[in-house]
């Protein structure tokens, strides 16, 4: 396994970070060293114990820093969001990656898009949202070298990284890959089922690497790795990542709330464990990880059954049934994928449905109960059709009463300056209520919640010639914030969304 940032450079690592020597914890870990390694480190050690040594000299002398993505790029106000976008394309696309010593950019073997901003690498979940804008601008071609990059990285490490460095080896991101296949395939049509066939092993790999440890699960073990024993013996899965230590690309905050949360009685290691399942669900970070729905130090991510998650488990467990159909496989074994498609979805239900509250919950394996949040990631039974319609026409109802805002869907109901929450909206979790809301038949809400999504987009470029990571959709006329970095822009997801939604509307 290559070594992250922290292994390579050690001390040295650790003053830059807690030094302050850059203002973004994630510039030191993205730039690339000009000597070895080894050879760095024996300079840094022999150059520190002079009178004279100044760090961020040193620093600035022997590593290049990364560039900003767009730094020379005028955006045109007077063209449409849609031609903007289309203009960006080349712009976040990357040519195959030479490998380069001591850099932490896991080399890819064919182009890909990256996110924008500070996001200079693939990201494994913004891929598919990226995928579909790619899909309506015919770039079909890069869609296929992304999921044989994905392929590539799930033969190599035996899953799909977070994104494509060494700092994000020990965790995943939700899995869209099974998604990613189904969009290729129906790109292809008739000859969808060469897709499926394709990327078969790498959808195996990937399922084991989720369900890894379910054999171990019992009543004295109910959590291990990403596989959770709950009520009625399901077997349900969680997100993990195996390192208790502080993120490299965030060092120095992480220790910082470390320091803070030791009046909470929070041991360190677990604070890390559950801020870098946090990171692994892609929702970094949200008052749904928190037990008190408040206070970040006492995130308890790790403990919590993700509703989304599985509902994502069960669109590759039926993504591989449909593979293994097309390969033949089943012939020996014909009911392999029936059992565990029909328990994920008994279990869904069982597990994640609040009949009171009207919606569906994440659970607490824990404490032995579902979570108070309301949140959007409530809404993913109804994306892959697991809802009943009388599930479905409550959620719909709590949808449109508490969630939609005058620029679409918010994330949650609560308030915490994390990113993740209220006031803020995302291109992902858009596409996702508003495909939901059609598989049921609410076209009115629907429709209403995409065209306030896409009019605060257009709001936003015509004011700042930007696509935005994240939008305030509660109140536009303020900036969108939280988090432990300012709003990114570009950016690759919110313009693959806004692509497809664009696209729906104009055949209305």
């Amino acid at each position: 396994m290559p070594q992250s940032p922290d292994q390579l450079f050690g001390s040295l690592f650790r003053d830059v970070q807690v030094g302050h020597v850059f203002a973004d914890s994630k510039t030191f870990v993205d730039s690339v060293p000009k000597l070895a390694p080894t050879d760095l480190m024996a300079l840094y050690e022999s150059e520190k114990i002079k009178p004279d040594f100044d760090l961020a000299t040193f620093v600035h002398a022997y590593f290049r820093a990364p560039r900003k993505l767009v730094d020379e790029y005028v955006s045109d106000t007077t063209i449409s969001t849609a031609q903007h976008i289309d203009r960006l394309w080349d712009r976040l696309t990357r040519k195959a990656d030479v490998p380069v010593e001591g850099s932490s950019r896991v080399p890819l073997p064919h182009p890909y898009i990256v996110p924008g901003g500070r996001f200079r690498e693939i990201f494994y979940w913004d891929s598919y949202f990226t995928m579909l804008g790619l899909k309506e601008a015919g770039r079909d071609e890069l869609i296929r070298s992304m999921l044989d990059n994905f392929a590539y990285l799930i033969d190599e490490f035996g899953f799909i990284p977070n994104g494509n460095r060494t700092y994000f080896l020990s965790r995943s991101q939700p899995p869209y890959f099974a998604l990613m296949v189904s969009l290729l395939a129906d790109i292809d049509g008739v000859a969808g089922s060469q897709a499926l066939v394709k990327y078969k092993p790498q959808l195996q790999r990937e399922h084991d690497f989720w369900m890894d440890g379910q054999d171990k699960l019992g009543a004295d073990q109910p959590l291990i790795k990403r596989v959770a024993s709950v009520p009625e013996n399901h077997v349900l899965n969680r997100y993990w990542d195996d390192r208790p230590t502080p993120r490299p690309e965030a060092y120095r905050q992480e220790v910082e709330l470390t320091e803070e949360a030791k009046p909470l009685g929070v041991v360190p290691a677990e604070l890390y464990n559950h801020i870098r399942a946090a990171c692994e669900s892609g929702w970094d970070f949200s008052s749904r990880w928190f037990p008190d729905q408040q206070i970040m130090g006492r995130i308890q991510t790790a403990h919590i059954v993700p509703v989304d998650l599985n509902c994502l488990l069960y669109s590759l467990e039926t993504t591989l049934n449909k593979a293994s159909v097309a390969t033949g496989s089943l012939k020996t074994a014909p009911d392999k994928y029936d059992l565990l498609i029909e328990k994920r979805e008994h279990a869904i239900q069982q597990t994640f449905w609040n009949k009171d509250t009207g919606f569906f919950h994440d659970y607490d394996a824990v404490a032995g109960r579902q979570t108070d949040a309301l949140t959007l990631a409530g809404v993913f039974p109804l994306f892959f059709q697991l809802a009943t319609p009388e599930q479905a026409a409550c959620v719909h109802d709590r949808l449109k009463a508490d969630f939609l805002q005058a620029g679409g869907w918010v994330t949650t109901l609560t308030q915490t300056g994390q990113q993740w929450d209220w006031p803020n909206g995302w291109a992902p979790l858009q596409w996702i209520v508003y495909r939901s809301l059609m598989n049921y038949g609410f076209t009115e809400t629907a429709r209403e919640g995409r065209n306030r999504w896409l009019d605060l987009n257009d709001k936003v470029f015509r004011a700042t010639g930007k696509m935005m990571e994240k939008y305030n959709v509660v109140d536009a006329a303020l900036t969108t914030g939280g988090g432990e970095y300012p709003n990114q822009d570009v950016f690759g997801w919110t313009n693959g969304v806004y692509l497809a939604m664009d696209k729906e509307r104009a055949m209305e």
